[in-house]
């Protein structure tokens, strides 16, 4: 049998090289090939063989929202492994509904990140046990979702950076967008969770335990 074929994409070196050294412990795995950026990942996926794709999602140029976006509408059938310093409360449940076959933290056991390669290599869905708890609980309020779910993943991904403190132009610097398009998603996040000001925004992450 050959070995699971992986892409690592990060915009940082050092955490390319580091999973690169944790991942090639496992003699059933390789590493063929990095990238940086969105952009770079959907280069790679037209003339690389990957059997899994292990991504970041802040990442310049594309992110990874953005990037997984267009993955499952090129390579729909192609395992991504999201490793991010985002909570999975954050992130977890709409990446895993957006097409991700898992979802881990950067901080977790190198142990966990091999069982979930070769698991979603195999065609499975890695899920830990308290991101698993949440998908059955946002199942069970169903009728009764939070406002932000209602969201754009762009709007969502804005709506975060803002609730962490960003300026608008921060944001835009960091997204590689115009401030003018930071502020047009910023206007449809106020109107859809009925705020007024950034400090709204906050008080709304907080109060939803969506920050801490």
């Amino acid at each position: 049998m050959s070995n699971i074929k992986v892409l690592i994409a990060d915009d940082h070196a050092v955490v390319r090289q580091g999973l690169k050294h944790i991942i090639e412990r496992d003699s059933g795995i390789e590493v063929i090939g990095e990238a940086e950026n969105g952009n770079e990942v959907l280069e790679r996926v037209k003339v690389l063989e990957i059997d899994v794709i292990l991504m970041d999602i802040e990442m310049p140029e594309k992110n990874g929202m953005e990037t997984l976006a267009h993955l499952k509408t090129s390579n729909p059938n192609l395992p991504v492994i999201i490793l991010s310093i985002f909570a999975e409360e954050q992130y977890g449940l709409r990446l895993i509904q957006s097409g991700a076959s898992s979802y881990l933290s950067k901080t977790c056991p190198p142990s966990q990140l091999l069982e979930a390669i070769h698991k979603v290599a195999n065609g499975g869905k890695y899920i830990t046990s308290s991101l698993g708890e949440l998908l059955v609980k946002n199942m069970d309020n169903e009728a009764n979702k939070p406002i932000h779910e209602s969201l754009s993943n762009r709007e969502y991904q804005i709506f975060f950076m803002i609730a962490s403190g960003k300026k608008q132009k921060d944001i835009a610097s960091e997204l590689s967008i115009s401030i003018n398009t930071v502020n047009v998603h910023r206007a449809n996040i106020l109107k859809k969770l009925n705020a007024k000001s950034n400090s709204e925004i906050i008080r709304y992450a907080l109060q939803n335990d969506l920050i801490k």
